[in-house]
């Protein structure tokens, strides 16, 4: 398969980051090469806050656009419920994979290290794992304040209304704001390109940053669970792409294709944020409308986190079986429905699935210190997570506008070339 410049890129930035973390990590004493990671991170900052400055304009000129375009809400009302339906049941497929998966490999049997006391305190917000806090949290008291959180939940929320009432003005000015909504997506996908050029520093600093300071003897120790772990999320990702293939026919394969520089993207920097607008981008080139995609996505990247469904239901299992304490099948059940539901609309939250393991684990008599075993390696178990969590939002999406109709037929080869990275001489634009 040949695979374009931006995916050679990032796959040689990650090569780089890992051969030159680990001489970090061995000739530097663990003082200094802290340091050495601190100015790792920093271009690695940079890169994603590049990418977060594009995500809440193109959020919310797309979905804007989109709605006035869209003519009635109860088109909106049919969509976010066929995604809605999709997404509750991605995240129940995932979760029972999860269950199943730690069952049958047991990651935490035998795992040989010691473990941390009961009741030692794993400095994880839990607190904001709660209704009130989340209902609350949805809807915005400052659009501005919003956007520069970039809480892409409560922007699609002040969307919803600012485009059905925008849909509803019929008169000259209101058709011009439109256009000009379309015209912003445009310039905001542009901008979208000048950023991904700099996502080769951005993918090394991540990945020479983390073996800086975690090094590979963390990888040896609990490489059993992190084996287990990737071993589940590849059964999800073929259950996915079946999924997808039942709605979409052999077009899921030019999908996964079109989507996988976003997918690494996210699995080199472990950020679902940094893949927004390329991935955006990549289901438009799919043929995607974008009344479609700009409600859709953002819906999904608060509600379709299949890596992090997984996750939760594995590493809940995995601190259950390190300490020893065995789990009836009606505990494992009940305790799917109880990350189901606690694990909705979190997005935001800092280490979401650890936050949201680490809330379930007393409700079922497992200690919450358990978390502390895979803090360490939570870095590289999240690589995978995102990776999972932008692929399940791309099926999600075509799936849901392949259902309203929305897919128009594009030139594969057209999409292809469109998605290569730009040579060096190019990275400046030319004059016409």
């Amino acid at each position: 398969m040949k695979m374009n410049r931006l995916t050679s890129w990032i796959l040689v930035a990650m090569a780089l980051g890992v051969v030159v973390g680990y001489a970090c990590n061995t000739m530097a004493s663990p003082e200094v090469a802290k340091e050495i990671a601190g100015y790792f991170g920093m271009l690695t900052d940079i890169f994603l806050r590049m990418i977060k400055m594009v995500i809440a304009p193109l959020v919310f000129a797309t979905l804007v656009a989109g709605l006035a375009n869209m003519g009635d809400s109860k088109t909106m009302g049919r969509i976010g419920g066929r995604a809605l339906g999709w997404f509750i049941g991605a995240s129940l497929v995932s979760l029972t994979i999860g269950l199943i998966a730690a069952n049958l490999l047991h990651p935490g049997s035998a795992l040989g290290v010691a473990l941390p006391e009961v009741g030692t305190a794993t400095n994880l917000k839990t607190s904001a794992l709660n209704l009130k806090e989340f209902v609350t949290h949805v809807f915005p008291k400052s659009i501005v304040e919003s956007m520069a959180s970039n809480s892409i939940l409560q922007i699609l929320v002040f969307s919803v209304f600012f485009g059905l009432a925008l849909g509803h003005l019929h008169n000259q000015t209101a058709r011009s704001l439109v256009g000009t909504m379309d015209d912003i997506v445009h310039v905001m996908l542009k901008v979208t390109d000048y950023v991904m050029r700099f996502a080769p520093v951005g993918v090394f600093a991540a990945v020479a940053g983390a073996i800086t300071t975690q090094g590979v003897g963390m990888l040896a120790v609990f490489g059993k669970f992190m084996l287990s772990f990737y071993l589940a999320l590849a059964v999800l990702w073929t259950v996915l792409i079946l999924a997808g293939y039942l709605v979409l026919g052999r077009k899921v394969f030019s999908l996964i294709k079109l989507v996988r520089n976003p997918m690494l993207i996210g699995f080199s920097t472990a950020s679902s944020e940094s893949a927004y607008p390329k991935l955006m981008e990549q289901l438009e080139k799919f043929g995607i409308s974008n009344r479609v995609t700009g409600f859709v996505l953002p819906l999904g990247y608060s509600f379709n986190l299949d890596g992090s469904m997984i996750y939760t239901s594995f590493a809940a299992l995995f601190v259950a079986q390190a300490y020893g304490i065995e789990m009836s099948l009606t505990s494992q059940i009940t305790m799917l429905l109880v990350l189901m539901v606690s694990s909705k609309g979190i997005a935001g939250v800092p280490r979401s699935s650890l936050v949201v393991v680490a809330a379930v684990l007393p409700m079922f008599g497992l200690p919450e210190a358990g978390v502390l075993l895979v803090l360490g390696i939570d870095h590289f178990l999240d690589m995978g997570r995102t990776a999972t969590n932008v692929m399940g939002n791309a099926i999600a999406t075509a799936v849901v506008a392949k259902w309203e109709g929305a897919i128009e037929p594009v030139d594969p080869a057209l999409a292809e070339t469109e998605d290569a990275m730009p040579a060096p001489g190019e990275l400046m634009p030319q004059a016409a």
